[in-house]
């Protein structure tokens, strides 16, 4: 039987969506459109997006003891997330997020760290078991930088592969550079790790030779409406974006993450593997919300040969 097992360390955040013509100057109270409210965080839309596609998904990470982490574990687990792993803070309140939707697609969002800051070392040793059986480990940034090592280093003892989604951008250790197979960024990460502004393909061409210098792994660009650029060290592929009616493009990037994993637990080509990771992203901008606007397995098949 195929070893579809995937855990995720990383961030679990309440979601509060405005839906605004623009931002309210400094000193002004701004009337927004709409209001909406959806279960995110980078770690936790990465594992709905995983299980949503048939993964075998363990959610590991922290909430607070309130009805913000209530709605999230119950929400995973309508989801066939493993909740095993997922604990709950004694001290801090669940992690929130505030999105900011604009008519063009296009998001800004700030988080509170909350309970995400509170997960022990001792609690990823637990997770020890699924570590040896897994197949892909994903993590991100919202939760300390000594969890994502500690996680990295304990994947790659056991022989799995690593996927960083370097985001939101911070200093990384080369303990975490070192045990990287796959990074994943956006321009403006890109442009946080290599100092080259990304206004083009071709300053995507110099950014990930750039990444690639550095953590020697394979590197996935992701480049909004214009496409996603993977390099290797050696070939480059280029895959444009499907031309789709963005709603809003919170939780795309994470689409995109679930669905490198299961590409490659699937043993996809890199062709196909940009293909399948942009018809998910593509299919989740067009709903208000990450995890309830990602697909299931059929629904990116479907997309892939129909365009809709």
């Amino acid at each position: 039987m195929k070893d579809n097992d995937v855990i995720v360390v990383g961030s679990l955040n309440y979601d509060i969506l405005f839906k605004q013509e623009r931002l309210p100057h400094i000193g002004e109270t701004y009337t927004a459109d709409e209001v909406a409210f959806a279960c995110g965080g980078k770690g936790a839309n990465q594992a709905t997006q995983c299980a949503k596609l048939g993964l075998n998904t363990y959610m590991v990470g922290k909430i607070g003891n309130d009805n913000f982490g209530s709605i999230l574990r119950t929400n995973l687990i309508k989801n066939h997330v493993n909740v095993d792993y997922l604990g709950e803070s004694d001290t801090s309140s669940t992690g929130l997020g505030v999105v900011n939707a604009f008519n063009d697609g296009s998001v800004i969002a700030t988080i509170s760290k909350g309970a995400n800051f509170d997960i022990l070392e001792q609690e990823i040793e637990l997770v020890d078991p699924i570590f040896k059986r897994c197949s892909v480990l994903i993590i991100q940034l919202e939760i300390p930088i000594e969890i994502v090592e500690l996680a990295a280093v304990k994947a790659k003892k056991h022989g799995k592969i690593v996927i960083l989604n370097a985001a939101p951008a911070v200093p990384l250790t080369d303990r975490i550079r070192d045990n990287v197979d796959y990074l994943v960024v956006n321009e403006t990460e890109a442009q946080f790790y290599t100092e080259i502004s990304i206004n083009s393909i071709e300053d995507a061409h110099k950014a990930a030779e750039v990444l690639w210098e550095e953590f020697h792994s394979k590197i996935i660009i992701t480049l909004g409406e214009s496409g996603s650029l993977y390099y290797d060290g050696s070939d480059y592929y280029f895959e444009p974006a499907k031309k789709v009616k963005a709603i809003e493009t919170t939780g795309a990037g994470d689409s995109f993450v679930g669905a490198l994993a299961y590409s490659l637990i699937n043993k996809f080509s890199v062709r196909e593997t940009l293909q399948f990771c942009t018809a998910a992203s593509a299919l989740t901008v067009q709903g208000i919300g990450a995890q309830e606007s990602m697909p299931r397995l059929k629904e990116i098949k479907s997309f892939m040969q129909n365009g809709d």
